[in-house]
């Protein structure tokens, strides 16, 4: 039997990586790494995220997305009820806030990358080796080097999936991180999997880059989030649980 870690690592995105149409809203790439112990994922945020589906929707088969969240769109259209949309939002705050567990999170402004790096390298592959790199320490630090911890990915298609697990074995192949690649093990879900870990990842992505962009508005989910962020022995998050590139 392997040694599996005692960690599992959900990634999810905010933004397409395309440097070819840049949308001007958003011209952000944001991809979101949250690392949750197991036995808490398994004990509480699961069950927690099940039984408000329940609340909400009367089954556990929706499956929580960010974008249609935001705008209502079916099943979230009950959320056109501001009643109903305030005590929605306030009981996922209650999960994420009471969950356990750590974010690292990179942005990359695809203008200004794609003036330094121009259009061939993929945005997408630098915030996801500065990712892995930050969750490797992580779980270094709690002495899980070299135990299997998955880092799942949320499918978006076969061509995609593929070149993506690809470029996640170039970068256990060159890393130079000692152990990183006998620690870190890529799985890819689709969106039917319904797995609580990758909708809350989804969850974390857009408000890390809306404070990214305007740091001085006010932004109750980044208030939120940010808490989760990984940070330094003198509390520092630049770097360690936030990359913003360039």
């Amino acid at each position: 039997m392997p040694a599996f870690s005692d960690y599992v690592i959900y990634v999810d995105e905010s933004g397409d990586h395309s440097l070819t149409n840049i949308n001007p809203q958003f011209p952000l790439f944001v991809l979101s790494f949250c690392i949750f112990p197991v036995d808490d994922y398994i004990s509480t945020v699961v069950p927690q995220v099940q039984a408000m589906k329940f609340e909400f929707f009367g089954h556990d088969m929706v499956i929580l997305h960010e974008r249609e969240i935001r705008k209502s769109t079916p099943p979230f259209d009950v959320l056109l009820n501001e009643g109903v949309r305030e005590r929605f939002m306030e009981r996922m705050n209650d999960i994420i806030s009471a969950s356990r567990f750590g974010i690292v999170a990179c942005v990359i402004d695809k203008e200004q990358f794609r003036t330094r790096r121009g259009n061939e390298v993929n945005p997408y592959h630098v915030a996801l080796e500065f990712g892995l790199e930050r969750i490797f320490l992580q779980l270094q630090q709690r002495g899980q080097a070299r135990r299997t911890a998955r880092v799942v990915f949320e499918s978006r298609g076969a061509k995609e999936d593929q070149e993506l697990e690809l470029e996640f074995r170039r970068i256990m192949d060159t890393t130079r991180m000692r152990g990183m690649p006998e620690t870190l093990a890529f799985h890819c879900a689709p969106k039917s999997a319904n797995s609580s870990g990758l909708q809350i990842a989804d969850m974390t992505a857009r408000p890390i880059g809306l404070h990214v962009m305007h740091p001085e508005q006010p932004n109750r989910a980044w208030d939120l989030i940010s808490t989760k962020l990984v940070r330094s022995s003198k509390g520092h998050i630049e770097g360690y649980g936030l990359k913003v590139y360039p």
